[in-house]
């Protein structure tokens, strides 16, 4: 089958690397422009500019996917069918309907759950015990089209974003080569949404991301798991902030400790970091302070007095 690919980060290079490996025809890549990275501030291709190139597929760069001459550069690839995978851009409904058997998006959600740009972020903070991949036929609507191919997978308690994300760029590739088998062969029946049973997965943001020590311990674990590792849950102390990772909710009593308040301080313990929540509290076994790499707590404690009773995030 003849199919034209759009995506741009790591999320996106199995599906790709599965289309090729399949023995699909990709007649074009299209990915974000090349973006300064680094200290040095280097242009820096996407990872799937990377893949494509290595395999000898021709590659389109665009600022915005729209307009006549754009079109144009798809249409003389004269592809069946479109594959899109965290392109990054929205879709004009010219460019969707472009190809006979239309264009599909692999969907890091059990769709009508999770619409939007960041749902495997959501499934962890949100405290899902399961999440997936859907394959959609996509449309003008956010995440809304047709669903023709769905796969589970449990999220492990301590799974984060991070740790979730490679296994369902796997999953969702898996899922891609089953749909595109059934659009060749001409069994596809795609399932309407329940579009009364959608929530939605909005862009995470630094504010976002800001630890709520007033919120119980277990839903301070799952904000904090579910932020890891980009843009990493947050809170301050001494007006500077402090990104936390690797949480352990313990719900023990904490005696006349306010939210926020550190609770425990232990050089020698592998989470030594316990801050107090509304019910309970959080242990924490790593942490990143402003303009340094992320470490263990215990080096970090060990480096700079952190006294029980401080609290953070005022």
């Amino acid at each position: 089958m003849k199919v034209l690919f759009w995506g741009t980060p790591d999320f996106a290079v199995p599906t790709l690397r599965a289309l090729v490996g399949e023995g699909h025809e990709v007649v074009g890549v299209v990915t974000q422009p090349d973006r300064p990275k680094g200290r040095g501030r280097t242009l820096t291709p996407s990872p799937v500019k990377e893949v494509a190139e290595a395999e000898g597929v021709p590659v389109l760069t665009p600022d915005r996917p729209r307009g006549d001459g754009f079109l144009a550069e798809l249409a003389a690839l004269t592809p069946e069918v479109s594959v899109v995978v965290a392109y990054g851009h929205i879709l004009t409904p010219e460019v969707l309907d472009l190809p006979p058997l239309g264009s599909w998006n692999v969907h890091a959600s059990i769709l009508p759950a999770l619409r939007g740009a960041a749902p495997i972020h959501w499934a962890v903070a949100r405290g899902h015990e399961e999440t997936g991949v859907t394959v959609m036929q996509m449309e003008e609507g956010l995440d809304s089209g047709p669903m023709l191919v769905t796969h589970r997978i449990a999220i492990d308690p301590t799974d984060t974003s991070s740790s979730l994300a490679p296994r369902l760029a796997e999953l969702g590739a898996a899922a891609m080569i089953e749909g595109l088998a059934l659009l060749e062969t001409g069994i596809a029946e795609p399932e309407t949404q329940d579009h009364e049973a959608a929530t939605y997965a909005p862009k995470v943001s630094r504010e976002v991301a800001r630890i709520d020590w007033t919120r119980p311990a277990a839903e301070v674990r799952d904000h904090v798991r579910g932020m890891d590792s980009v843009p990493g849950a947050w809170t301050t102390l001494e007006g500077q902030p402090l990104k936390l990772f690797s949480p352990t909710p313990t719900l023990d009593p904490v005696a006349d400790a306010q939210p926020g308040q550190v609770v425990d301080v232990d050089t020698e313990c592998p989470d030594g970091l316990a801050v107090a929540t509304s019910d309970g509290a959080v242990r924490f076994a790593e942490v990143q302070p402003p303009g340094k790499r992320r470490m263990d707590v215990g080096s970090w404690l060990r480096g700079r007095s952190v006294e029980r009773g401080v609290v953070l995030g005022d």
